[in-house]
């Protein structure tokens, strides 16, 4: 090598340096970064300029060396050694004789085998400190750090040199290569280990815990607080290129997780298999989430501490659990609302309204499993494998309904006016928060909660019309006309609208609107039933105002009692319209208008309407073939709601829209 240490020996055979070449290295700092290609003295002497630099004794370099060592400056120390081992062995070629003194380098490789023994210690002594004393900056932090800065460049000369004695073949000192930084990385991995084995942070209440809990809590504490201490501390006295961070995050989660795959192969309880699969999917994540840790740890490439494999055996055992705890708590909320109901006891008030606590009980129950399933297995659409059993459980609620109906108790109608609420309440999580159920499960349950719904309804308005039958049979006929007999019907049904009152009060108001449509539908089944003839105009503007101011007083009771359906005005209207028009042209726009807004009107209920008036046959026929036929070309509009389906009409009527139909195709 063109530059390499001058070597000469005197007369007692010592080696020494040439004083030529010694003057020709030129000073570095520790810790500078050197060429790896060839050995250059590029090292200086670590003694003043000024020092005789020929002819040292081997007991001075020694001397230097422990004081080094006695200051913890190891890279001081590493410099020292690294010079020595170049002086030794610098220009040792296989052709030259190899009568170097064998005794400076049994003192040279246990000088290096202590530095290096003192490094690795400092290393693994980092962890030591507590992070409070990191944040208080106290004087312990200050040695630790100065040391192990000079540690972690010590480590870096000897890989540098490491590299430097791999272009050269001849005589290499029996310590090279030292791998020292292999060295390093298999400390830590002793380091982590053992504090994993024996944390030094154990967490409060553990008498509550199980010994498999406190172990892995106690476990993921000390990661927790020492990937912090390293990102704080340790971080900032290591080059960026050894990426420290990512390499304590990643033997921390190497031992953890090995940990835990011992722990699962074994078996766990339910309550431990919760609490395993929490801390995969929620605890042990939210660590990285830290801001401090999350700006210096990339938490993708360390995975799930997990494996997939591990991982859904303890998912099944976990959501069924579950699952079987949602059904039992559920079937009991259920048993104890049957045992009241037969018991003859009535439902709790609360404001005057009749209240159950089956849908909220349920509901919160719901919420609060799916959420926590979610999380602890980390994915929704298995978590809401746990509401499965829900289908059956409402369907056991439907029953119940079916059995407080079938045998109409003295306490029956204020479970059903309870009942009322407790539908509602599952209908609104079934839409709103579908989220939380399969969607098989949400179809099966909606469609239990609608016949419910409906149940119910029927059994409180039934009698309601049973009452109201005798102020029905009037409607449509000439005392109707004449006497305007609609006033006891809307006294009748105040009184009605009294003895519905116990649901809460939105539930009232669905009533109230059921009401308020079965009403009008019965109004209009009684007046096309044409018990009353209108055989002239003044006759069918008698009529026009009687709909029209009935129509007017009903709107008004049910909309003070709280229903919302005006819509139902509008269908009294547009009848009214139709029995006071007498051009032919508006008749059939007010028809296509009726059936614009009602589509289910049928030919059978125009028909029915028509022939109240006076007209001719052929008139009617035309009115109703022209109707539909502008109802088709107008379209339904975008808020039209069915009605007509629910008014059922007399076997002949339906016959005369037969005929219409007959005549309508013998035209082709």
């Amino acid at each position: 090598m063109s530059e390499m240490m001058g070597r000469s020996k005197d007369d007692t055979g010592k080696d020494r340096v040439s004083i030529q070449n010694r003057n020709g290295l030129k000073k570095a700092a520790c810790g500078k970064e050197q060429k790896p290609n060839e050995l250059e003295a590029s090292h200086p002497p670590l003694e003043e300029e000024g020092e005789e630099q020929t002819g040292r004794k081997a007991d001075s370099v020694i001397s230097t060396f422990k004081q080094h060592l006695d200051k913890k400056q190891w890279c001081e120390a590493s410099h020292l050694l690294i010079n020595k081992e170049k002086n030794l062995f610098g220009n040792i070629t296989e052709e030259e004789d190899l009568s170097y003194d064998k005794e400076e380098e049994q003192k040279l490789a246990a000088d290096h085998e202590a530095l290096e023994k003192l490094v690795m210690e400092n290393v693994v002594e980092t962890l030591s400190l507590s992070l409070q004393e990191v944040d208080d900056n106290n004087e312990s932090v200050s040695a630790h750090a100065s040391a192990l800065t000079s540690a972690v460049k010590a480590i870096m000369q000897q890989e540098e040199q490491d590299q430097m004695w791999k272009a050269r073949y001849p005589t290499v000192p029996s310590w090279r290569p030292s791998n020292w930084r292999k060295t390093h990385d298999t400390a830590l991995h002793v380091l982590v280990r053992g504090r994993m084995d024996r944390p030094q942070t154990p967490t409060a209440n553990q008498a509550e815990q199980s010994s498999f809990q406190t172990d892995v809590q106690n476990m993921g504490r000390q990661l927790n607080d020492d990937l912090l201490l390293v990102v704080k501390l340790v971080k900032s006295y290591y080059p960026p290129e050894m990426d420290i961070c990512n390499f304590y995050a990643k033997l921390y989660h190497q031992v953890f997780s090995n940990r835990l795959k011992k722990i699962a192969d074994f078996g766990l309880d339910d309550k431990d298999c919760a609490f395993l699969l929490r801390w995969v999917n929620e605890y042990y994540p939210s660590i990285f989430q830290k801001p401090e840790l999350a700006s210096e740890i990339n938490v993708e490439l360390l995975g799930k501490l997990l494996p997939q494999e591990l991982l859904v055996p303890l998912e099944k055992q976990y959501l069924d659990n579950q699952e079987a705890d949602l059904k039992t708590f559920i079937d009991q909320t259920v048993d104890d609302a049957v045992e009241k109901w037969k018991k003859g006891d009535e439902p709790e008030k609360e404001d005057d309204c009749y209240v159950s606590p089956v849908a909220y009980d349920i509901i919160q129950l719901i919420n609060g499993m799916v959420k926590a399933a979610e999380v602890i297995v980390g994915d929704l659409h298995k978590a809401q494998e746990i509401t499965r059993p829900i289908s059956d459980s409402m369907q056991r609620y439907k029953d119940f309904q079916e059995d407080i109906i079938k045998q109409n108790k003295p306490n029956s109608t204020a479970f059903i006016k309870a009942n009322l609420g407790c539908i509602k309440d599952f209908r609104d999580v079934l839409v709103n928060k579908s989220h939380l159920f399969q969607e098989e499960v949400q179809r099966s349950c909606l469609d239990v909660v609608t016949d419910m719904k409906q149940s119910a309804h029927t059994y409180l308005l039934s009698p309601v019309h049973k009452n109201l039958k005798t102020q029905y049979q009037k409607l449509g006929t000439k005392d109707w006309l004449n006497k305007n007999s609609s006033e006891k019907l809307l006294l009748s049904i105040e009184k009605e609208l009294q003895e519905l009152q116990g649901p809460n009060q939105s539930c009232y108001k669905e009533l109230i609107g059921q009401l308020h449509q079965e009403v009008t539908e019965e109004y209009v089944r009684r007046l096309l039933k044409r018990n009353v003839k209108l055989k002239d105009k003044d006759r069918q503007q008698k009529a026009y105002e009687t709909v029209i101011d009935d129509a007017e007083s009903l709107h008004n009771l049910f909309k003070d009692m709280g229903s919302q359906d005006d819509w139902l005005k509008e269908i009294l209207t547009k009848i009214a319209e139709v029995l006071r028009l007498q051009d032919i042209p508006a008749m059939q726009m007010q028809i296509a208008a009726l059936g614009t807004a009602h589509p289910d009107l049928s030919e059978e209920h125009i028909a029915a309407l028509l022939k109240l008036k006076n007209l001719k046959n052929q008139d009617r026929e035309n009115i109703t073939e022209t109707g539909l036929e502008t109802m088709k070309e107008i379209g339904v509009k975008p808020d039209a709601r069915n009605f007509f389906s629910r008014v059922p009409l007399k076997s002949e009527d339906q016959a005369t829209c037969f005929c219409y139909k007959i005549k309508s195709l013998c035209k082709f």
